[in-house]
C-alpha cells in the first residue's frame, strides 16, 4: 500500500534548475512517480509511492526552510496510479496564461477555512456567487451547489471568461474554488483586478480540505484528481450521465481506438456493448482492426482528448 501527496508552496526560487536536479534526485531513490513542476513563482506537485517513501520525501521537503510550511494533502494511492516520473521547470506553476511577474499570489482573495466556507455556505448571503475555476470535464462530476461551472477545457482560459462575463461578478462577493487550491491563488488575484467584485475568497486546502471536513457538505459528487484513479468520490450524488445511453453515471473512461483516445463518460453496460469506444466510427474502425488500440484504463486527459457533450 502507499500514499498519493497532493502539494504546491508559492515562493521565490532563484534558482529553479537546482530544485529540478534536487526534485530528480530525491524522487528517483524513494522510486517515486507523477509529476512536479517548478518556477521561479514556486513548486506544484502530485507525487504517489510506498508509505516509508511519501514520508521520507515529506521530511526532506520539510527540512528545506523554503517549503518547510508545504501543505500536504495525502490519499490512499501509490507510484502505479502514474505512468512515470515527470519533472520539469515553467514559467508558470499553474499554467493560467498571465504573466507571473504580473500577477501574483500576493494579490490573491481572502483564504477561508473549510469550516468558514461551510459556515457561509449554510447562510448565504444573496450578493454571494460561487465559482468553479475548474475545467468543465471536473465540474460536470463534482461541484459545490449553486456554483458557476464555465463551461472551458484548459485553465488558461478562465481569464477570458472572467472577461466576457463580468456581469457575474459585480457588486458581488466571490468564493473561487478548485481541487487542492493552487489555481485560485491567481486566479482569485485576476478577478480582484478587474475592480469589479466587492470581495473575493478562496477555500484554504481546495475541495480536498473542504470534503475532508464536510464529505457531505456543500459539495456535491466526485472530486476529479489528475492520476488514474480520474476521480475520488466524496458523496452518493451523480451529477452526469453516460454519454452513450443517458443514464446517470459519473465514471470516466477513454476510448479504446488509440488515435481517439476521448475522454468521456460511460456506464458498465454501454462500455460493453460499444467495445469501450466513444462513438460508433470508432467502433467501427477498432472492429475492422483499422486503428491500434489499447488495453483499457482510464487516464487524465492531459493524456487524451476530452469528449464534447
Amino acid at each position: 500500500m502507499g500514499k498519493i501527496l497532493l502539494y504546491y508552496k508559492y515562493t521565490e526560487i532563484e534558482f529553479p534548475k537546482r530544485i529540478l536536479k534536487w526534485q530528480k534526485q530525491i524522487c528517483a531513490d524513494l522510486n517515486l512517480k507523477g509529476r512536479i513542476l517548478i518556477g521561479k513563482e514556486g513548486i506544484n506537485g502530485t507525487v504517489g509511492g510506498e508509505d516509508k517513501a511519501i514520508e521520507r520525501y515529506m521530511t526532506t521537503m520539510r527540512k528545506n526552510e523554503q517549503f518547510a510550511d508545504i501543505d500536504f494533502k495525502i490519499s490512499d494511492g501509490d507510484a502505479d496510479y502514474f505512468p512515470r516520473m515527470e519533472i520539469k521547470v515553467r514559467e508558470e506553476i499553474c499554467a493560467l496564461g498571465v504573466d507571473p511577474e504580473k500577477l501574483t499570489v500576493k494579490d490573491g482573495g481572502v483564504h477561508l477555512e473549510p469550516t468558514q466556507v461551510h459556515e457561509l455556505l449554510s447562510n448565504k448571503p444573496d450578493d454571494l456567487v460561487i465559482l468553479d475555476t475548474r475545467n468543465n470535464f471536473e465540474s460536470r462530476i463534482g461541484t459545490f451547489t449553486g456554483s458557476i461551472t464555465p463551461d472551458i477545457t484548459n485553465f488558461r482560459d478562465l481569464p477570458q471568461f472572467i472577461d466576457e462575463n463580468p456581469e457575474l461578478f459585480e457588486n458581488k462577493q466571490v468564493l473561487m474554488h478548485c481541487t487542492g487550491g493552487v489555481r485560485c491563488e491567481r486566479a482569485t488575484a485576476y478577478l480582484k483586478t478587474k475592480g469589479i467584485a466587492k470581495q473575493v475568497f478562496q477555500i484554504k486546502g481546495g475541495i480536498v480540505r473542504y470534503t475532508e471536513a464536510f464529505p457531505d457538505g456543500h459539495f456535491r459528487g466526485k472530486n476529479y484528481v489528475f492520476d488514474r484513479r480520474v476521480a475520488v468520490r466524496i458523496n452518493d450524488d451523480v451529477l452526469s450521465e453516460c454519454d452513450v445511453c443517458k443514464a446517470p453515471c459519473d465514471d470516466y473512461t477513454n476510448c479504446i481506438n488509440m488515435k481517439c483516445n476521448a475522454h468521456y463518460i460511460s456506464c458498465g453496460p454501454c462500455i460493453e456493448q460499444t467495445n469501450n469506444t466513444c462513438s460508433q466510427p470508432c467502433e467501427k474502425l477498432v472492429a475492422q482492426q483499422d486503428v491500434p488500440v489499447r488495453v483499457p484504463f482510464q487516464t487524465a486527459p492531459e493524456q487524451s482528448v476530452v469528449k464534447k457533450k
